[in-house]
């Protein structure tokens, strides 16, 4: 197993993604440290990984919060000695524009999403080098931090500065042995994260909530270069191939699990030219 004896901190831990990702370091011999500001999904979330075998502690934090933070992390250190691995994937999600977007609401969901994977970065990276552990961070990206999605600007703006918070803080942090990159998804497959809310036992709205304006595919796989779209555990498989000994000289670097979306040419229209 890649993670066989790792301790991984991950952040946002609903039933979809990061919840996937949870379930699949578990898999790989991960013990988990499941964070999330709704404590039904941490708890859940750890009672999952429990199933697979392995140990989790649930932590209902907001990562805002930089004594919740600090708690989670001195947490982590109390249960298991220490977290070899951080995953940051916290988002609020918020269907506004630059025209209709309350200063309040785009302070919240950029906070959540930069703010939240700072401070767990900036301590859960203390940690591992008070200890000597030469760990590893993911920050949890979005094809729309790479695009221009309209009707979408507090989170493709955050998004966005993740990645080259990735790239400052693998600098930084490289001299300590400690890797950080980023993983992009895309829009997912729902099948896996409904199934999986069921299994857990929780109420889960579907991915983003709220409303899109007009102009999108009614079915986004039919713009995908591949022709469908990748579910959780495709993104729990890339994130625990770079948390692995097998990424070791791997940092500073965006590992996009998204169908091709990132790299398609605009005007190309991949459905009116798909296999027979």
């Amino acid at each position: 197993m890649k993670l066989d004896g790792k301790v991984a901190l991950v952040t946002g831990t609903s039933p979809n993604i990061m919840g996937g990702i949870a379930e699949g370091m578990a898999e790989e011999g991960a013990n988990v440290v499941c964070v999330d500001i709704n404590p039904a999904y941490a708890e859940k979330c750890a009672q999952a990984v429990k199933d697979l075998g392995r140990e989790a502690i649930t932590i209902a934090c907001d990562v805002t919060d930089e004594a919740q933070v600090i708690a989670a992390v001195d947490l982590a250190k109390e249960t298991f000695g220490g977290v070899d691995i951080l995953v940051n994937g916290a988002t609020v999600f918020n269907w506004k524009g630059v025209l209709d977007m309350p200063v309040d609401e785009w302070r919240r969901q950029t906070d959540v999403m930069l703010t939240g994977a700072f401070l767990f970065t900036k301590y859960a990276a203390k940690q591992m080098i008070d200890l000597g552990r030469k760990g590893n961070m993911i920050n949890i990206i979005s094809t729309a931090g790479h695009q221009g999605e309209p009707g979408n600007i507090g989170y493709g703006t955050a998004k966005g500065g993740l990645m080259n918070f990735t790239r400052s803080v693998a600098m930084e942090l490289a001299k300590y042995g400690i890797r950080v990159n980023s993983l992009t998804p895309t829009a997912t497959d729902r099948t896996e994260a409904f199934e999986r809310a069921k299994r857990w036992g929780v109420e889960w709205p579907g991915p983003r909530g709220g409303q899109r304006s007009s102009g999108w595919l009614a079915d986004p796989s039919t713009g995908s270069p591949l022709q469908k779209l990748p579910s959780p555990r495709h993104y729990a498989k890339a994130a625990s191939f770079l948390a692995s000994d097998e990424a070791e000289m791997i940092t500073g670097t965006d590992l996009r699990v998204d169908a091709g979306a990132v790299a398609k040419y605009w005007i190309w229209d991949p459905s009116a030219d798909a296999a027979p």
